[in-house]
């Protein structure tokens, strides 16, 4: 065709990117932290070590009333080296039956030996008389060598554990002698739900994990947290499983500045998820937003007669991303690229993902 010809089609605007809410994992770096990690002081952390890396691990303890601290690459690996540190092999680690530990990283305990009982519970909050029952001595029982509890939670839509439920569960644990470990990989979001200190939870248990890759918008890593003697062992367990980073103050800069600078506006993500929750309730479309308590809406789509992978498609092809969260239940995170405009795109795709399907 001739260049003069197709010079007389009209201009096609680049469409606008996609929301995306499939989680708050997706968040980019500040340009304070790419400044901070440009700049950071570096060493050989699996030597003499890295002070950039030493100064994140020694705030994070501070701010979690912990003796120590340990950078790891996920919240994954903080919470298996949580359980490796606490137990040995036989043993068995008890936990809220929809916690991301038991249903996502039970696979660990093909490294660990141990077993994961998990307990039912209501919106993540273990069933307390169940979970005294099962830790019950007996004959055909294993010795119980952790229990571990998940706040935000992220099975039951970001709920926040009540601080009245963590202080009961440490109490059953202190008087079987058994420690407690605090998934906290969303921790930052239930204290400022709580309107509290992170410490105001993180006491509620011996060993915590915090992952600054999510909301706090650093690009990866965790630290986990808990007495001196315990992250000894940790940090020898953590070079064998191959965790040890190198130049890991390039990381542990911007996790530091995470930290320190984004905490304070976790609260601005938990209002947008409300505002998005009552819109998307008041279109009238058949599908129904949970109430969030953070930053996770879940929206149950079966009163449609539809599955959430078929919303999903269409929702994607209408500028949203969202994931599967069961056969009838999508998850919808926000975030800090989630603005006020970002929630009207994202109801506005339901209702043209409604048209679509419904």
């Amino acid at each position: 065709m001739p260049a003069a010809h197709l010079s007389n089609r009209p201009a096609i605007a680049d469409a606008a990117p996609s929301v995306d809410m499939r989680s708050d994992t997706v968040t980019h770096p500040t340009e304070r932290m790419y400044e901070r990690m440009r700049q950071a002081p570096i060493g050989d952390d699996g030597l003499d070590g890295d002070p950039s890396t030493v100064a994140l691990e020694g705030t994070v303890a501070a701010l979690l009333g912990k003796e120590a601290g340990l950078f790891v690459p996920s919240c994954t690996m903080a919470n298996l080296l949580a359980v490796l540190a606490a137990g040995g092999r036989s043993e068995q680690v008890v936990l809220e039956a929809s916690a991301h530990m038991y249903t996502t990283e039970r696979g660990a305990s093909t490294f660990t030996g141990m077993f994961y009982q998990p307990v039912e519970g209501t919106s993540g909050a273990m069933d307390l008389a169940m979970l005294e029952a099962v830790l019950k001595p007996a004959s055909h029982r294993l010795a119980t060598a952790l229990i571990a509890v998940e706040t935000s939670h992220n099975n039951a839509g970001g709920a926040v554990l009540p601080l009245e439920h963590l202080q009961a569960v440490q109490d059953i644990a202190q008087r079987r002698g058994i420690p407690v470990h605090l998934d906290g990989a969303r921790l930052f979001n239930a204290s400022a739900a709580l309107q509290v200190e992170p410490i105001a939870i993180a006491c509620f248990a011996d060993t915590v994990s915090v992952c600054l890759s999510k909301g706090l918008s650093a690009p990866v890593g965790a630290v986990l947290t808990g007495s001196q003697a315990t992250l000894d062992r940790a940090r020898t367990l953590r070079r064998m499983l191959g965790g040890t980073q190198r130049q890991s103050g390039i990381m542990a800069a911007a996790g530091l500045d995470a930290v320190l600078h984004m905490r304070e506006r976790l609260v601005d993500d938990h209002a947008r998820a409300r505002r998005f929750s009552d819109a998307l309730n008041a279109t009238g479309l058949p599908v129904r937003a949970a109430l969030p308590q953070t930053n996770i809406v879940q929206v149950d789509v079966a009163a449609s007669g539809l599955g959430s992978h078929a919303w999903v498609t269409a929702l994607d092809a209408a500028g949203l991303r969202v994931r599967p969260w069961g056969s009838t239940l999508l998850r919808c995170v926000t975030h800090r690229h989630i603005e006020e405009a970002e929630v009207d795109r994202a109801v506005t795709a339901f209702r043209q993902a409604a048209l679509a399907l419904v």
